[in-house]
């Protein structure tokens, strides 16, 4: 089974910008459409962006659109996401998701594997 772990999560300016990894293990990333969602405390794991496993399409929220970009390294197997310009009322919890589909998807249950979530917080 596919195995992953995010990165890169800590303490970010508003407005400000980082990246997060994922790295995958036990099978191999170009195998999957990957996605990162987000979460808060307390509520719903939402969609954030996806990249199919051939031809690297993505697809992203309207909400992060023109600031989040997705990427993905085949040779290493590693996943990103470039964040700019964050705002602090975004969920800070990050998950990278794993899905042998054949179409991208938004659903959480559509993604059989998961990390387990690296943090952001942004300073006001």
């Amino acid at each position: 089974q596919v195995q992953l772990a995010e990165s890169g999560g800590g303490l970010v300016q508003a407005g400000g910008s980082l990246r997060l990894s994922c790295v995958a293990s036990g099978r191999p990333l170009g195998n999957y459409n990957m996605a990162w969602f987000r979460q808060a405390p307390g509520q719903e794991r939402v969609f954030v962006s996806s990249i199919h496993c051939r031809g690297g399409s993505t697809y992203s929220d309207d909400s992060v659109k023109g600031r989040f970009t997705i990427s993905r390294d085949t040779a290493k197997n590693t996943m990103f996401i470039q964040m700019n310009s964050r705002k602090p009322e975004e969920r800070p919890v990050y998950y990278c998701a794993a899905d042998p589909g054949e179409t991208l998807s938004q659903t959480p249950s559509k993604y059989n594997h998961w990390g387990q979530g690296t943090q952001i917080t942004v300073a006001s």
